[in-house]
């Protein structure tokens, strides 16, 4: 075997293999020769058949055969001998086949080499916040409102009330297709139906009918009602108010909480949020960590491992939108939806593989365990969890891998620049903004 490396543009890489005449021959020969003595033809006894019979019927076959393994394996010997790390399989094209030998080439991306520059220039600012008592009051409420019920009211509607109403739509005088409907029910303010239509049924009590006025959004979905000026005619049945439910073991007992009254809830809650809050500037310390990694190095992204990243995304998309039991192809999604994260992604993913090779990262196992039990303490049988993670070796290299990328972020954190910012518990916990976004808001705002 003879072949030469061509280093083309940045990351990709060419090799021209030629496999000599005689090795392919040989092996032809040797495979025919073995399949003579097994091969069973009409007119022939076992192991008798010409060899001539059987390079004219198998003989453009085994060659093929024959070709194919000796292209992978003479690729492998090549980058072997050259310590090259392809970044995925390569592209194959024939050039000769003739007296001299056969010559491909193989056309393929390898690892960028990536060197790493001082993590001092990285801007981290990291929140500071407590849970108060006022926030857990916010949240008890929150959790009240999305337990309640509603019951039949004497009064007119109000922003929040349900109501149970027929309507019918016109335009021009006209009623027009899905525009009617009878004893639908309708939670005001939650925003279900077109502007002006919850509001123009504030004020209207059981029984009494109304006519609202309104416009269909410039973009609605229906063409023809889009900006269009109609009508309906409603008829109000039944008025709801929200009752909220009373503080007391059956409702505490909805979320988890069977002992303690409203204290040991309270407490219960509190724990919730604090674990919520602790998650919250982790995820924002990180972000911003990564964020300052990807902004302070320039890293060529190969093809093979976006195009796999890409993949990637597109299951994660349909599982989440629920088409994974509905026979939706991903790869019907278009690659430009992803490629742009999806090359992040891989970037960052080699940045932080590099950290952990050059800063000689290893998995804590004390923090794996220290994970793995804070997780547990949600569920109310905590040692099941933990037992759950230490027997199944996939979810176990998951959350290894999220420790072990804390680490790196520790690591980063110990050189850059880290500032911190009092806020409240609302602020913490609220997602922050990503760059990339402001960005792109304040360049829409300019013009």
């Amino acid at each position: 075997m003879q072949f030469s490396l061509e280093e083309t543009t940045g990351i990709e890489r060419k090799l021209t293999i030629t496999v000599a005449v005689e090795d392919i021959n040989n092996e032809v020969n040797k495979r025919l020769q073995d399949l003579s003595r097994r091969v069973r033809l009409d007119g022939f006894r076992p192991g008798k058949v010409p060899m001539k019979v059987v390079k004219r019927r198998y003989g453009e076959g085994a060659r093929q055969e024959v070709l194919g393994e000796m292209m992978q394996s003479s690729f492998i010997e090549a980058i072997t001998e050259q310590k090259l790390n392809p970044a995925g399989a390569p592209s194959v094209e024939a050039k000769s086949d003739n007296d001299e030998g056969f010559t491909f080439v193989a056309t393929f991306e390898v690892y960028p080499e990536i060197a790493l520059n001082e993590f001092k220039d990285i801007i981290v600012e990291r929140p500071v916040a407590e849970v108060q008592e006022s926030d857990i009051d916010e949240m008890i409420e929150t959790l009240r409102k999305q337990s309640n019920t509603f019951e039949v009211v004497e009064r007119a509607a109000e922003q929040g009330d349900r109501l149970t109403f027929d309507y019918v739509g016109t335009k021009d005088g006209e009623a027009f297709e899905g525009g009617s409907a009878e004893n639908a029910t309708l939670e005001l303010g939650s925003g279900r139906m077109i502007p002006g239509f919850e509001d123009g049924l504030v004020g209207v009590s059981a029984g009494e009918e109304t006519v609202l006025s309104v416009t269909f959004p410039e973009d609605y979905q229906a063409e023809e009602l889009a900006g269009q000026a109609v009508e309906f005619a409603c008829k109000v049945h039944k008025v709801e108010g929200p009752a909220l439910p009373e503080m007391n073991d059956e409702f505490f007992a909805r979320f988890g909480v069977s002992e303690g009254g409203l204290e040991g809830f309270r407490t219960e809650v509190s724990k919730n949020m604090e674990r919520e809050l602790r998650q919250a500037i982790k995820s924002k310390v990180k972000n911003q960590v990564m964020d300052g990694l990807l902004n302070t190095h320039e890293v060529e992204v190969p093809s093979a491992l976006a195009a796999q990243e890409i993949d990637r995304m597109r299951e994660q998309a349909v599982q989440q939108f629920g088409g994974a039991q509905s026979g939706f192809d991903p790869k019907q999604l278009p690659a430009e939806l992803f490629e742009s994260d999806a090359r992040k992604r891989v970037a960052l993913g080699l940045l932080i593989g590099e950290v952990v090779k050059q800063r000689e990262v290893k998995v804590d196992g004390e923090r794996v365990r220290a994970m793995i039990e804070e997780m547990a303490s949600a569920y109310q049988e905590p040692q099941q969890v933990i037992d759950w993670y230490y027997s199944n070796d996939e979810q176990l290299s998951q959350i290894k891998y999220v420790v072990l990328e804390e680490q790196v972020v520790d690591t980063i954190l110990d050189a850059a620049q880290v500032s911190e910012k009092s806020c409240s518990y609302q602020e913490a916990i609220k997602p922050a903004e990503r760059v990339e976004e402001a960005a792109e808001e304040t360049e829409e705002a300019a013009e």
